[in-house]
């Protein structure tokens, strides 16, 4: 990155507001809607923002899986990965759904288990019958074994969570509120996807995802 990338990326975090937009989607995606309520800037002000940070490749924008008349604002991390200062949150337990359990969450769960040795676990809001094979089949490149898995409902669930995670639109739109604070990701769907390349795009991102994640949970005590 040279020096006038550097300057394009620290103007448009050089604003109170913007800086406040990007602390927002440090850990989980937002609406506009929400954006705006939290903090409370009218829409066209949040417009002219948002467009300042997405021109300097800060945040992305994506269609919902769910409502297609929603779209989700991301934090893009990689221009300016060493200027984050993730928020710190206690979770020693993370549950992670969607709305199948048969692909997102399962991997999710299990990237981590291996990747912080915390408790972990996946339900979703209208669970499959089966773990996907393609979940199963890419999660094991990666060195994860999916196969001993069954999908479950939030009845299903033994324990209680210091954290929800939603990764799926769908779950995120439709579950019912669970007592514990919650984060979503919107990772689009793979098996709406093309074969083996969309589960392999989706996992990609639910591990980064996980990584910045457990920083911001591994110096809690």
């Amino acid at each position: 990155m040279d020096i006038v990338d550097r300057a394009r990326i620290h103007a448009a975090l050089g604003d109170p507001i913007r800086l406040g937009i990007v602390a927002e989607l440090e850990l989980g995606d937002r609406t506009f809607q929400e954006l705006a309520d939290m903090v409370s800037q009218p829409g066209n002000l949040l417009a002219h923002h948002l467009g300042v940070l997405e021109e300097a490749g800060l945040i992305d924008r994506r269609v919902s899986d769910g409502d297609r008349r929603r779209r989700y604002l991301s934090l893009n991390p990689e221009p300016f990965e060493a200027l984050l200062s993730l928020r710190r949150l206690v979770a020693h337990s993370v549950l992670f759904v969607c709305r199948h359990n048969s692909a997102r969450s399962q991997y999710a769960a299990a990237a981590w288990r291996r990747r912080t040795g915390r408790r972990a676990d996946s339900a979703g809001t209208d669970p499959a019958r089966r773990v996907h094979p393609r979940a199963i089949q890419v999660a094991l490149e990666r060195g994860l074994d999916l196969s001993g898995f069954q999908p479950k409902g939030y009845e299903g669930l033994k324990a209680t969570f210091d954290l929800v995670v939603s990764v799926c639109d769908r779950a995120r739109e439709t579950a019912p509120p669970l007592a514990a604070p919650a984060l979503h990701w919107s990772v689009p769907d793979p098996v709406a996807g093309r074969g083996l390349t969309a589960f392999r795009s989706a996992f990609s991102e639910i591990d980064r995802r996980i990584d910045r994640l457990a920083i911001s949970v591994e110096v809690e005590s």
